[in-house]
């Protein structure tokens, strides 16, 4: 009887210790959920167009202030400034020839950037695309690649290479496409992460212009 009750006490001390066990993960796991939302509640989430229909979207910090100044070279080795295309209402989208989104948005930005331009309305492509600057050969392979797809998409506006190095300011470019819009004044009105509609790429490009408010 003695042993029975020993080994009953055991069993009860066991099972006892896996209950505790068990509720101290719920408890651990629910104060790391509650962390979590107290970490993302002051995130901006709003719409990428501000309709309610459309995909919610974490807007970058840059939205209201101005684009992070940026000199790029082209695929000729020319250097470009966002400074020089003051005046004008642009989108810097940032792209990459492995981007199967991106092939499907590029012909879309085409269109709109022949349909706007005597508008004072520019498309600034920047390639997020690796470049080995260390290695003549393989920077020149490199260009050579962008600009079969350049070609390939028949796109009229200026290409710049080297995304990385102007990554940070951007926010990370952690998804490709991305698409900022830009005012005249400079000013980042919208942007748009991840392929969305051309409707709504030509709806930003209006706020961009003035169009539409």
């Amino acid at each position: 009887m003695k042993r029975n009750t020993l080994v009953i006490t055991a069993v009860l001390f066991i099972l006892a210790a896996f209950a505790w066990a068990g509720w101290a993960n719920w408890e651990y796991r629910k104060q790391a959920a509650e962390r979590l939302l107290a970490s993302t509640a002051h995130a901006e989430l709003v719409p990428a167009t501000g309709d309610s229909g459309s995909p919610l979207q974490f807007l970058p910090a840059l939205l209201g202030k101005p684009a992070p100044a940026f000199t790029l070279e082209d695929l000729s080795g020319k250097k470009v400034s966002l400074a020089s295309y003051k005046g004008k209402a642009l989108v810097i989208n940032f792209w990459a020839t492995w981007c199967a989104p991106c092939k499907l948005e590029t012909p879309w930005l085409v269109e709109l950037r022949d349909k706007y331009a005597a508008q004072g309305f520019e498309v600034l492509g920047v390639s997020a695309d690796d470049i080995d600057r260390g290695d003549p050969q393989k920077l020149s392979d490199e260009k050579r690649a962008i600009g079969r797809f350049v070609q390939q998409m028949h796109i009229p506006y200026p290409v710049l290479i080297d995304a990385d190095s102007i990554s940070r300011p951007y926010g990370g470019l952690d998804d490709l496409p991305t698409s900022f819009f830009v005012d005249r004044d400079g000013t980042v009105i919208s942007a748009q992460v991840g392929l969305t509609s051309k409707d709504e790429t030509e709806r930003n490009i209006k706020k961009a212009l003035g169009i539409v408010k």
